[in-house]
């Protein structure tokens, strides 16, 4: 059966990396699965088709025969369950500890470091923004120093590459434009780890293609 997923026509970031359609396409590429991309616009995402399919009107999402999934981090696992070994580990406490490393970089290592994207970019001309800003700096610097003591010296979070690297480099990406990630030497080399695996440059390099390319007209 065809794999198809949904990304931007045009993404907000330009093809930097950052929609979330790239964090599905790495996971494909990672298992060796070939899929199809349907470009959505921004329009078409609020109609009812699209949303048939995420009920919140975004992207990315996930078809396969009768299965439709939303929800970056449900579609990750989904792939990596069923396509084993490539994105979980054998053993099953391990395969264990690689999902709660999903859960972690969704739930508790990305809400302030979007909270910073928002007070920068959304928030940017309010007056608020001074005094804001340093303290979700502050929040993200915890849980970097956080991540980073239990990464240690390590290459990955828990013994070989998993599903739950995948989604937190692809989180910890979004820190770039801000320094932050700078001042930890080691997550910042964890990170060009993650962007250094094949699977990761084609799959950076299929949405940079689609913001290059001219937008059809008519």
């Amino acid at each position: 059966m065809t794999i198809t997923i949904t990304a931007f026509e045009r993404s907000p970031d330009g093809g930097k990396g950052l929609a979330r359609d790239t964090r599905v396409r790495w996971a494909l590429e990672e298992a060796g699965l070939p899929y199809e991309v349907r470009l959505v616009s921004f329009r078409a995402m609020k109609e009812a088709a699209h949303l048939a399919l995420h009920p919140f009107g975004q992207i990315p999402t996930y078809e396969e025969g009768e299965l439709a999934l939303f929800e970056t981090g449900a579609i990750v696992l989904h792939i990596a369950e069923r396509h084993q070994p490539r994105l979980f580990p054998a053993d099953a406490n391990a395969r264990a500890r690689a999902i709660a490393w999903m859960f972690a970089a969704l739930n508790t290592v990305e809400p302030p470091i979007l909270d910073l994207v928002t007070v920068k970019f959304a928030e940017g001309d309010r007056p608020w923004k001074a005094e804001r800003q340093p303290l979700v700096e502050d929040r993200v610097r915890i849980r970097l120093n956080q991540l980073a003591a239990r990464l240690g010296d390590g290459d990955w979070l828990d013994g070989g590459f998993s599903a739950g690297d995948l989604l937190m480099v692809s989180v910890l990406l979004r820190l770039r434009p801000s320094g932050l990630l700078n001042e930890f030497p080691s997550l910042a080399a964890y990170v060009a780890r993650g962007e250094a695996r094949p699977a990761y440059q084609r799959s950076f390099a299929a949405q940079l293609a689609i913001n290059a390319a001219p937008l059809a007209v008519g």
